[in-house]
């Protein structure tokens, strides 16, 4: 036999073999491939051996290989296995597949190092006990659309493991709606939190499709408040999920929608084979399509009218819903619209109660969330929330999944309202796509780097943020970045044609586009495209002034970022290498005499100026509202960012810079405000805070995590105690008139660095609380003590001298309790945690009271009435009262060893300090800018001009009583006024 043939052959035996063990589980390989190898290759060599032999050489698209791959990675992520009690996604299930398999080691070692277990963490169910249904009960719907939707993505080139996460994901949502087939109507509700361009349609997909496969017989897409959106969802929806042929269920191929579009053309729709009601299964009736939003249907129900098969039976009974075809539409969150869908719902009349009904919310947080502020008399809904309303009343079997990358505002909806859409039965977190670029990728978020070592090879900041200037008093610094910023987009499209060119790495970039995002205003709009079209003719791009101008760019910028950032993309080594590219680049933007176009409408898509998904686009964006969520800008490399917003979920929505950036991500610029000044008055830094909602963001997302791990076989907390996991070090979380009264009691934090904040500013509090800390001041140590503790992973060395000092519990809990705050309410939740583990019986004896010191003699001061000299430290509150980040990321490893959180590293200075039942104080004397000149000066500060801020790490081993870490009282308005306290 060939090469190829025994090739061909172990193909065939092994697809056999797994296509069994996907239905059953692994089971042994040996016997199971003589058994198929007799069968369909008795003349070769079907061992393990052989198969192990075939595998070495191999890369992922190599027929066998990748079968064995996408099954391990099935096996891997399966939640629901019946064949092993092991976790999914560990070493340990790896180990109980390979012992299934009855494999030998070497066969082990070579298939673990070609497929890895996944690193993905899964997604984060914050939920209430439930009833199961998919596993419990013998299947009966169709398993179509989920196998086919996951199929077009594997065939898009999307991994194996990322696929099935997405189906775990999906499924994790899905189990918790109601069973579509149960005699009792129940209405589950839930949200699912994703990030900002994130792929969030792609999870809502993979929802329907299971949703659909399990018996949901109408799906309604809320798809935002636009025309664009609601067109880019349907889209989606019919390329990836319905198909060619449910498409052209009664139309002829020049009829349809997407005659001219070019994915319909070159055939990447998805398609069935066959009409799918001809093939054992159903087929899915589209009631929107592309370019028309739902209509009011001709005679009134029309495709509304689900058919039955056995009309004794009730439509979901499932000999009716199995047979029965699937209703789809995607509709835009406007009264108008919807006020027609219900309409034609209530002339269904009493079919409406049989009907398992899906309703997907994207951007749940836009619109649907009722506004109206309940305190006032007659108060009535806002028209989308009571739109929604109306219909969750008319669909008794109807099922509402929000979907959001900004949660704050569906989390503070009153859970006492039971015709509002609080998410009641769960709320889900996604996991940060593979490939994604967030928040985290523009901030240095606790880099231990020190600033000023930072560069564009270990500081995010250096190699991606670029700062567009403060005066604004004039022109010049202003024009200069926005200058500069068009620079490096014809820039970064000569580097993408290059790319293109040469075959190293990615091969074709079929859109390149720049977004400049300062107004909201159509006036500004306009006055803004003709300073970018001025800039543009006045470039010389095409000559030796433009071409100067792009070469001390390139070489300044361009080059020494992708050079350490390309992840092996091809790169130019001089701009010599690059310039034959530029004139091609000039010309793709403006050589229709249009390189900026504006969209601020619905009409700049239906024109198809910003069709993404029509036609190739490299251009200057300039986006208004319309751009500021949901709508995808897609090929984005540079943005230039000014715009304002008041409250976090406006301003990460804005974030359109954030997504996936495949063979660009070195390319990627952000052009950002930083400190403006508007006159006398200092305006927000932009950039600031969205680090800031980065962190709030992120401590939101951990505490999710956290508190979704069982207890004793019960949830932590269920999604009506989830508002006090918000946090804020900058802007509110969502605009005021979506914030819901709610109150966390308690937060133990046992071997955690805690931050306050909320630190007082009048000269009273502040005075009273530097006479509370004078004392522990002066009983600090006079010689520093060097503390450190050194890095197991990359080995830096986190070192910092510090004055020491240790206080009794007792004594440090007076002083809290007596200290005084601008929101008593941040830090009381730690207050009563610090005070439950210090009273008998104790779970702390005392506390090491370090304040760190500068290496250098400046910055220091005696502070109030203490003789003492200490290094103090300088800090803003970036929106009043609060600070942003206080402490040094340095400080924090050493005491994070002293109170039991991290094991010694060897290091004697720190280990002495180490005991179980210690924590530790850290203390930060801050002098605010508009005092420290004077301090400089004079080396004093006094009592009413200096905040002494503290962190602090309570002993890792004082979990307080009982095991839950946090304790709330929650305002439900179906309980009165009285605190709903677990």
């Amino acid at each position: 036999m060939t090469d190829q043939n025994t090739g061909e052959a172990l193909l065939r035996v092994h697809r056999a073999a797994l296509d069994g063990m996907s239905r059953t589980g692994p089971m042994l390989l040996g016997p199971t491939l003589s058994f198929y190898g007799t069968q369909l290759a008795p003349d070769a060599n079907v061992t393990e051996a052989a198969f192990r032999g075939a595998l070495p050489g191999s890369h992922r698209p190599e027929p066998l290989l990748h079968l064995w791959h996408r099954q391990l990675t099935q096996w891997d992520f399966d939640a629901e296995a019946t064949w092993t009690d092991t976790e999914p996604r560990t070493d340990s299930r790896r180990a109980a597949v390979h012992a299934l398999l009855g494999l030998e080691a070497e066969t082990c070692k070579v298939l673990d190092a070609l497929v890895p277990v996944s690193t993905l963490a899964g997604p984060v169910v914050i939920s209430p006990e439930f009833t199961p249904w998919r596993a419990t009960k013998a299947y009966q719907g169709h398993d179509w659309y989920w196998p086919k939707y996951a199929g077009h993505l594997a065939a898009k080139g999307w991994p194996d493991d990322v696929v099935a996460n997405l189906g775990e994901a999906a499924e994790r949502v899905v189990e918790r709606l109601a069973d579509p087939t149960a005699e009792a109507a129940y209405q589950s509700k839930g949200l699912v939190v994703g990030y900002v361009q994130s792929g969030k349609t792609a999870n809502f997909t993979g929802v329907i499709a299971k949703a659909m496969d399990a018996g949901y017989r109408l799906v309604i897409v809320l798809g935002g408040t636009l025309n664009l959106l609601r067109a880019q969802t349907q889209r989606r929806l019919d390329m990836e999920l319905v198909g060619r042929e449910n498409i052209l269920r009664h139309t002829e191929e020049v009829q349809s929608d997407y005659y001219t579009d070019n994915a319909w053309l070159e055939e990447k729709f998805l398609s069935h084979g066959g009409r799918p009601s001809t093939l054992g299964a159903f087929d899915i009736i589209r009631l929107t399509t592309r370019a028309n939003d739902y209509q009011p249907l001709a005679q009134g129900i029309g495709e509304l009218a689900i058919e039955k098969q056995d009309p004794s039976r009730r439509l979901y009974d499932p000999v009716n819903l199995h047979s029965s075809a699937a209703r789809l539409m995607v509709v835009k969150k406007n009264k108008s619209v919807l006020t027609k869908l219900v309409g034609d719902l209530k002339r269904v009349g009493g079919l409406l109660d049989e009907i398992p009904v899906l309703i997907i919310d994207d951007e749940s947080d836009e619109a649907s969330v009722n506004t109206a502020n309940p305190k006032k008399p007659g108060a009535e809904r806002t028209a989308i929330n009571a739109a929604i309303s109306q219909l969750l009343q008319l669909l008794p079997r109807a099922q509402y999944v929000g979907y959001t990358a900004t949660p704050f505002a569906n989390v503070f909806i009153d859970p006492g309202d039971k015709a509002d859409i609080f998410p009641r039965d769960f709320i889900i977190s996604l996991d940060r796509p593979h490939g994604y670029m967030g928040v985290q990728d523009f901030h240095d978020l606790d880099s231990d780097v020190p600033p000023e070592e930072r560069d564009v090879t270990n500081s995010q900041e250096k190699a991606h943020v670029r700062d567009i200037g403060t005066d604004l008093t004039g022109d010049d610094t202003e024009e200069t970045s926005l200058r500069e910023a068009v620079d490096m987009f014809v820039l970064t499209a000569a580097m993408k044609l290059y790319r293109e060119a040469t075959g190293l790495g990615y091969g074709y970039y079929r859109h390149h586009t720049m977004l400049v995002h300062e107004s909201r205003l159509t006036i500004d709009h306009r006055e803004l495209l003709a300073r970018l079209r001025r800039l543009w003719l006045t470039g010389g791009y095409t000559g030796p002034t433009g071409h100067a101008r792009l070469r001390e760019l390139f070489e300044r910028d361009l080059l020494p970022v992708s050079r350490v950032r390309a992840d092996g993309f091809a790169i130019p080594a001089s701009f010599d290498e690059l310039a034959p590219y530029i004139g091609i680049a000039w010309q793709n933007i403006g050589g229709d005499d249009r390189p900026v176009i504006v969209v601020n409408g619905d009409q700049d898509i239906e024109r198809g100026e910003a069709d993404f998904d029509g036609s190739r686009i490299w251009k200057i964006l300039i986006g208004g509202q319309k751009l500021s969520r949901g709508f995808t800008v897609e090929g984005l490399t540079i943005t230039y960012y000014r715009r304002r917003a008041g409250n976090a979920s406006t301003l990460m929505q804005m974030g359109r810079w954030f997504g996936f950036r495949k063979g660009y991500r070195d390319l990627v610029r952000l052009y950002i405000g930083r400190n403006e000044a508007s006159g006398n008055r200092k305006e927000l830094d932009l950039y600031e805070a969205f680090e800031a909602i980065c962190r709030d963001e992120e401590i939101f997302r951990d505490q999710l995590k956290q508190y979704s791990v069982m207890i004793d076989g019960y949830p932590q907390v269920t999604p009506a105690l989830v508002p006090p996991l918000v946090s804020q070090h900058l802007l509110k979380p969502t605009s005021p008139n979506k914030m819901h009264n709610t109150q966390l009691a308690e937060i133990r934090s046992p071997g955690k660095w805690e931050e306050p904040t909320a630190y007082p500013t009048t000269a009273h509090d502040l005075r009273a609380n530097t006479r509370l800390w004078t004392p522990v001041l002066d009983g600090l140590s006079h010689a520093p003590t060097l503390l450190a503790h050194r890095d197991g992973d990359s080995g830096r060395n986190h070192e910092f001298p510090a004055l020491t000092g240790l206080l009794p519990a007792e004594d440090l809990m007076s002083l809290l309790s007596s200290l005084k705050w601008c929101a008593d309410h941040q830090f009381a939740p730690h207050r009563t945690y610090l005070e439950e583990i210090t009273k008998s019986p104790a779970q702390v004896d005392d506390w090491l009271v370090i304040a760190p010191q500068h290496a250098s003699a400046g910055k220091r001061a005696r502070i109030g009435t203490s003789t003492r000299e200490l290094s103090w430290f300088s800090r803003v509150r970036r929106r009043d009262p609060l600070f942003s980040a206080i402490s040094d990321p340095k400080h924090r490893p050493a005491a994070l060893r002293v109170a039991g959180t991290l094991p010694s590293c060897g290091h004697a200075a720190t280990d002495r300090f180490a005991t179980e039942r210690r924590g530790v104080i850290a203390l930060y004397p801050i002098v605010e800018p508009q005092h420290s000149v004077d301090v400089v000066e004079s080396g004093r500060v006094d009592a009413d001009k200096v905040v002494i801020a503290f962190s602090f790490v309570a002993p890792a081993s004082a979990e307080g009583n009982g095991r839950k870490v946090v304790r709330f009282t929650t305002i439900d308005s179906s309980s009165g006024d009285n605190p709903d306290q677990p």
